[in-house]
Formats: structure tokens, sequence, C-alpha cells
């Protein structure tokens, strides 16, 4: 697993950086240990906003969330990949 986090304007902090590595654990049993995870994470105004795109093989996949809470975003993401795949 290869996984790319990348914020702008906000702190990297730990806490967020390990939340993020286990939301890509999901990623990783759908899609396999090769997939290439890259998130970005920012604040726009009052709102937190996330995004992911995930390569595995030939399959790729990008969602996008926006939340009041930087933490809800990211499960908003994991549930709109989990969407894609059905």
């Amino acid at each position: 697993m290869n996984v790319n986090i990348t914020f702008r304007h906000m702190e990297h902090t730990p806490a967020l950086d390990q939340v993020i590595r286990d939301k890509s654990e999901k990623f990783v049993k759908w899609f396999g240990p090769s997939a290439d995870i890259r998130w970005t994470c920012w604040k726009d105004g009052v709102d937190h906003c996330s995004e992911v795109s995930v390569h595995a093989g030939h399959q790729e996949y990008f969602a996008k969330a926006h939340s009041d809470d930087l933490y809800k975003t990211f499960d908003m993401i994991v549930q709109k990949i989990q969407n894609q795949m059905k």
C-alpha cells in the first residue's frame, strides 16, 4: 500500500495522518496491497474538504467530500468509494 497525504491550508498532524492511514486500510482490503492511495485535505472557509484517488491495477476510483468536520469527510469518502464498487 502506497499512501500519499497532502494538506493545504491546515496543519498535518500525526493524529490526522493515522486516521487517514486507518481509513486507507479498507481500500487495501478491497483493492489489494498494490493500491496507490492519494489523499488531499484542505479548508475552504468554514468547510473541511477531502478527496481521495485510488489506483489499483486497471481500476481507478475518486471521491470528494465537504463537511464542517474533517473526520466526517473521511467516512463520507470511504462510503463513496464503496458505492462506486457496486
